[in-house]
């Protein structure tokens, strides 16, 4: 049962992402760093977590379910390139 809470908490609090984006985790005390990464597969429907991570200081790849601390950045769409000439 816990599972499908976190997956209700997630899916309350709006969190969507898509392959491609970034995930933000801000630093828990004071002085402490944002943690970033690259979401590599949304593992959840319909963009919610979990997601599968390689994180920017170090390369790991990791799944997880953020909390409250996290945001996610989402990847600016490509713009079809119009030849007006």
């Amino acid at each position: 049962m816990v599972p499908d809470r976190l997956m209700l908490v997630s899916k309350e609090v709006g969190m969507h992402a898509q392959k491609g984006d970034r995930i933000v985790i801000r630093g828990h005390h004071i002085g402490d760093a944002d943690r970033d990464g690259e979401i590599l597969e949304v593992e959840g429907d319909d963009g919610h977590p979990p997601y599968l991570v390689r994180w920017s200081d170090d390369g790991h790849e990791g799944l997880i379910f953020p909390g409250s601390d996290a945001y996610i950045e989402h990847k600016k769409a490509k713009r079809a390139r119009v030849n007006t000439a």
